[in-house]
């Protein structure tokens, strides 16, 4: 992955918000396209790198990520006016092929909750979600002692819909990684992650 590429990563986030905020349906049409719930399945596809000198990570580690969500709404209403809210349980299913690792792939599975803001704006509805879980990387990462791993991740999105129970998303996670401590070495891993999809 070249790195110009993780250089402008701000730019792309600020050319995809526009698409989002500028590109939206008409009030009208999206509160007819509000009338269909979002599929419970979504695809993300992006960019990740890891941030050396965040807390206590060393090395940089490149990954193309393709993640796959399952949404089950566990409260479809919390709250009333522009702080409206959909709480949601996710099981996702991430794949991160290492691109500076001879793409090696990082597999696991994560549990998060996630609060979608449904009375915010007609056009886009933000959302935030949190969670983690087991992830397995399949070689040798410098500073890792374990190719048996924990993480956990937080993050905000966007989306916006399109039509039928389909919706555009962009999200922005921070990402963690390390054994907990169970061998040494284990220095963590610190990452951003950028991801655009969609819900079917």
């Amino acid at each position: 992955m070249p790195r110009w590429w993780a250089g402008r990563g701000a730019m792309l986030a600020a050319i995809l918000l526009a698409i989002l905020l500028l590109g939206g349906p008409s009030p009208a049409a999206a509160d007819e396209l509000k009338a269909e719930p979002a599929g419970p399945w979504s695809w993300l596809f992006g960019y990740g790198t890891s941030h050396p000198g965040w807390g206590e990570t060393v090395t940089r580690v490149e990954s193309l990520d393709l993640v796959t969500r399952y949404e089950r709404v566990v409260r479809p209403e919390i709250g009333t006016s522009w702080y409206r809210l959909r709480h949601s349980l996710l099981l996702e299913l991430p794949v991160h092929l290492l691109t500076n690792y001879d793409l090696a792939p990082m597999v696991g599975i994560n549990f998060l909750a996630g609060w979608t803001m449904t009375g915010w704006l007609e056009t886009v509805q933000p959302y935030f979600f949190a969670g983690g879980g087991p992830l397995y990387v399949a070689t040798d990462i410098e500073g890792m002692g374990t190719r048996l791993n924990g993480n956990y991740q937080f993050g905000i999105g966007l989306r916006r819909p399109l039509e039928g129970s389909r919706y555009l998303k962009m999200e922005y996670r921070f990402h963690h990684i390390s054994n907990g401590g169970r061998r040494k070495p284990n220095e963590p891993l610190n990452s951003s992650k950028l991801l655009v999809g969609f819900t079917f």
